[in-house]
């Protein structure tokens, strides 16, 4: 199996992840995703080591995912990475809902960089806390504990929101 071969398997769900936590859509992280190492391989010979493949794979996504957000100007806003059965929801159910997502989205965007992404990538993948420690170059611990402060940051203004 060729190197290049191995690098795809080993991390391509990785990515993919990565990806679709930023973006929401699963179409638009496989081609970014597809994007991603085509440019790693074409690139691999900048790779120096001075960080673990993954970060410098999601590195090279997120630069992709720029890209392609400036070639595609209208992604680039968020969708909503989830969807909701309203079927058996009554439309006062529903607009307390949305009520409720547009105070929590508009508080998740209200948070500076780099926790901001931290967010995203905990709330909208399936990535650990470790996985986004190596992401974002930071500890584990690092991503729990800012993760949990910004949860009981969280609870507290919405309680005054009530």
């Amino acid at each position: 199996m060729q190197a290049e071969e191995k690098m795809y398997r080993q991390y391509a769900e990785y990515v993919f992840k990565y990806l679709l936590s930023l973006t929401g859509s699963r179409d638009m992280a496989e081609e970014i995703t597809q994007e991603t190492f085509y440019q790693a391989v074409k690139s691999i010979h900048k790779f120096d080591g001075s960080c673990k493949l993954s970060t410098w794979l999601c590195a090279i996504a997120k630069n992709q995912l720029a890209a392609y957000r400036r070639k595609n100007p209208e992604t680039a806003s968020l969708e909503s990475p989830e969807s909701l059965s309203l079927a058996a929801e009554s439309s006062e159910e529903i607009a307390l809902r949305n009520r409720e997502r547009t105070l929590l989205y508009k508080r998740l965007h209200a948070c500076p960089e780099p926790y901001r992404e931290l967010l995203y990538l905990r709330l909208f993948s399936d990535l650990s806390f470790r996985e986004i420690g190596d992401i974002m170059g930071k500890s584990e611990s690092w991503a729990r504990v800012t993760f949990y402060r910004w949860k009981e940051m969280l609870k507290k203004e919405m309680e005054k929101d009530g």
